[in-house]
């Protein structure tokens, strides 16, 4: 070799030869390797500690600072409207104390997460492509606009409910000078008009959000629970357990559903924990038969098979390899199953079995308004608008989980 040669450095190397070393850490990053870290300057965390989202905004951000900031100005408004009422700590109830602390933990939970995301997201790098199941049907959720307005409805309804007596303008139960205040249409000082005993609209739609939706959720809770060991001890253990576990099931599939909560609330009395208990052990058989099917599959798999082998329990078999692989339908079942179970409770109410006055629930809002449907029909409209809103609300949400969840459902 030359001296010309030497200096210009090493040839090329052929189509053959393998890579020259230093090469590879000299190529530019690929598309599925982690991106590098992106550090946020102080001055813009600052900003977010005193303000959530402005450092956002400041970064060219606006759309990621608008979602910490709106919500901290709803919350920090709201404070200053119910300020009597929050000052006013030693006469409060165990409701506005509740609301208290539903208000403090939105607060921190939004200026921390501001905090988070300008200072712990951009200094850990991007993960590489290489994502799981639960990742993808994350990314493939949040793509489905429908799905992430019911899921935001639902968590407003939540929140509304923790916090309704610093929301509520009035005494939901409170009846002053009937002949005065009685079938008032809706007007700046009540924005959804009164009942027949003179009892604000607003505020019981406010607190009645707390029995509905905590029905909806308990009683779901229950029959997913239920449903999912029963359904999973009869897929796995076949034969003469499963016989008897569905035939169990079938029998309580027979009974028309509004007729057994009729006759048991008759018998028990009508009260919030019989009403969760009833709606929770009535509604689990279609949970039953969806586990039931997929672990019939499940089973025969090898990593079953393999458990086996190495002797371990059945108990720790069904909860530790077989639920984990059939949450996907489970957690379909259950958004859509708080919807129905919401619809239950209020047609339990309608007729006269649900939660008894003066207690506000939707479904006995509108049984009270339907009297007088022509004359006053803001007494029954609004209460069925806010459960047409909740039910569709959890149907979306259902809908955007089985189609994420399903692998044959994904657009990619």
């Amino acid at each position: 070799m030359t001296e010309r040669d030497r200096a210009s450095g090493p040839e090329p190397a052929s189509a053959g030869s393998g890579p020259i070393p230093g090469e590879l850490a000299a190529r530019p990053a690929t598309a599925g390797a982690a991106r590098p870290a992106r550090r946020a300057p102080g001055w813009a965390l600052a900003l977010s500690a005193l303000l959530p989202g402005s450092g956002h905004a400041a970064l060219g951000e606006p759309a990621r600072g608008a979602l910490l900031l709106v919500p901290w100005a709803v919350l920090v408004g709201m404070l200053y409207w119910a300020r009597a009422r929050v000052f006013a700590w030693e006469q409060a109830s165990l409701d506005e104390h509740v609301a208290a602390a539903t208000v403090a933990g939105l607060l921190l939970l939004v200026w921390g997460g501001a905090l988070w995301d300008l200072g712990v997201r951009r200094l850990r790098p991007a993960p590489a492509r290489g994502d799981s199941q639960w990742a993808v049907a994350s990314r493939q959720f949040r793509r489905n606009r429908p799905a992430l307005a019911g899921l935001a409805l639902i968590g407003l309804l939540y929140v509304v409910a923790l916090i309704a007596p610093y929301l509520a303008p009035f005494d939901p139960i409170a009846q002053h000078d009937i002949a005065r205040t009685s079938y008032l249409a809706p007007s700046a000082s009540h924005w959804f008009g009164t009942d027949k005993f003179g009892r604000d609209i607003l505020s019981r739609i406010l607190y009645g959000a707390r029995i509905s939706l905590s029905i909806g959720f308990v009683a779901t809770a229950i029959s997913i629970t239920v449903g999912t060991l029963v359904g999973a001890v009869a897929g796995y253990f076949g034969g003469r357990v499963d016989a008897v576990l569905m035939r169990g099931t079938d029998l309580v599939l027979a009974f028309p559903r509004l007729v057994l909560l009729i006759m048991i609330v008759a018998l028990f009395g009508p009260s919030i924990t019989v009403i969760i208990l009833v709606l929770g052990l009535t509604q689990w058989p279609g949970t039953t038969r969806i586990v039931r099917a997929d672990v019939l599959s499940l089973r025969e798999r090898e990593y079953v098979q393999a458990a086996h082998a190495l002797g371990l329990s059945h108990a720790r078999i069904i909860l530790r390899h077989l639920l984990p692989n059939v949450l996907a339908p489970v957690i379909v079942t259950a958004t859509l199953g708080i919807g129905s179970t919401i619809v239950m409770e209020a047609s339990l109410s309608f007729l006269g079995l649900g939660v008894q006055a003066p207690t506000p629930t939707w479904g006995g809002m509108i049984a009270e308004g339907r009297d007088n449907l022509l004359g006053a029909w803001w007494v029954a409209t609004f209460p069925g608008l806010i459960i047409v809103a909740a039910v569709l609300a959890f149907n979306l949400v259902g809908d955007g989980l089985r189609d994420a969840l399903d692998p044959r459902l994904r657009t990619s």
